[in-house]
């Protein structure tokens, strides 16, 4: 089974354990299942507006497996990135919500909430009802100088409701009014693998995610193996068009597929290129059609990516079952 293959499982939420309120079908299920096996379960998320308390909490009454301690957030690799380079107790204003502000005091740094009190950074990330107010103080506090962090830079993030507003979209605020860009702590960035290698002692994860941009591009960087889950943001043809640091060394279509084999050579389908399209045929499941079509497209971009348009006949075919 390809849960068999790692130690750990690096797991994103949203999109790939849950939308919103709802467990992904499958997910709760798939993850009992990997744990039965002997698999360590690590929820790692760029969300950093609840505490990993309160997110563990969530996925127990989901039927998710989880501790306070297996969840590990950007706001976690936010914190310990501005711990480590100022002194404990330097002042940093928050601008986000309750998860940020308690990992920075676990860090031990002073959390404040305007510029006048010349914080040594500022950190931000996703919060509902987040205020005009206190992205203004972020900004003044960026402009007297101080370090800009974000926990990550995701544009969007998946809801039960649709594609909402990431924290990647509320920081423009502060980078536009100041003309200072932020170091990211998120995924694709480093530190937030950082810190879930340091607080899981993996050493074969998986990185299970359903972002091109963020999960796998952050796998890549990581150099750990990925599986790309198609209950999230990403679909079929961003991952048959999919540049090189964004293909997975998995595809799926949902967190079931840690319980089942993942064959190395592909049965009952062939892809092939004609007059620069390429071509899908044979029989068989439609995910493993379109890993077959990933291969092709993915051989022949090399190091580039492929059209769209090259693609478009792959995706009628799968449609069309």
């Amino acid at each position: 089974m390809l849960v068999e293959r790692y130690d750990t499982l690096l797991l994103d939420l949203d999109g790939v354990v849950y939308l919103g309120a709802r467990a992904v079908p499958g997910a709760a299920e798939s993850l009992v299942a990997a744990k039965g096996r002997g698999a360590r379960l690590a929820y790692v998320t760029n969300n950093a507006s609840r505490t990993p308390a309160a997110i563990a909490g969530h996925l127990r009454e989901l039927g998710v497996p989880a501790e306070r301690e297996d969840v590990v957030t950007s706001a976690q690799a936010a914190a310990r990135l501005i711990a480590e380079r100022f002194e404990p107790g330097a002042r940093v204003l928050v601008v986000g919500g309750t998860g940020l502000r308690l990992a920075v005091r676990d860090q031990g740094l002073r959390v404040v909430t305007t510029a006048m009190d010349q914080p040594v950074a500022v950190v931000q990330g996703i919060a509902a009802g987040l205020s005009y107010g206190l992205l203004a103080e972020g900004a003044l506090a960026v402009r007297q100088g101080a370090l800009f962090v974000a926990s990550n830079g995701d544009s969007t993030m998946p809801s039960g409701r649709g594609v909402l507003p990431g924290n990647g979209a509320m920081v423009r605020v502060i980078a536009t009014a100041t003309g200072v860009e932020p170091v990211y702590a998120g995924k694709p960035a480093p530190p937030l693998h950082r810190e879930s290698m340091l607080r899981t002692g993996a050493e074969r994860p998986l990185v299970v995610g359903d972002r091109l941009d963020t999960d796998i591009e952050g796998a890549r960087n990581a150099g750990v193996d990925s599986l790309l889950v198609l209950t999230g943001v990403a679909g079929p043809l961003d991952v048959l068009t999919a540049a090189p640091e964004h293909r997975p060394t998995y595809v799926a279509e949902d967190l079931r597929a840690l319980g089942e084999d993942y064959p190395e050579v592909r049965r009952g389908w062939r892809a092939t290129w004609v007059d620069g399209s390429l071509r899908l045929e044979g029989d068989g499941t439609w995910i493993e059609g379109l890993r077959t079509a990933c291969e092709a497209a993915w051989e022949a971009a090399g190091a580039g990516r492929v059209d769209e348009d090259s693609v478009k006949p792959v995706l009628e075919r799968l449609q069309a079952g």
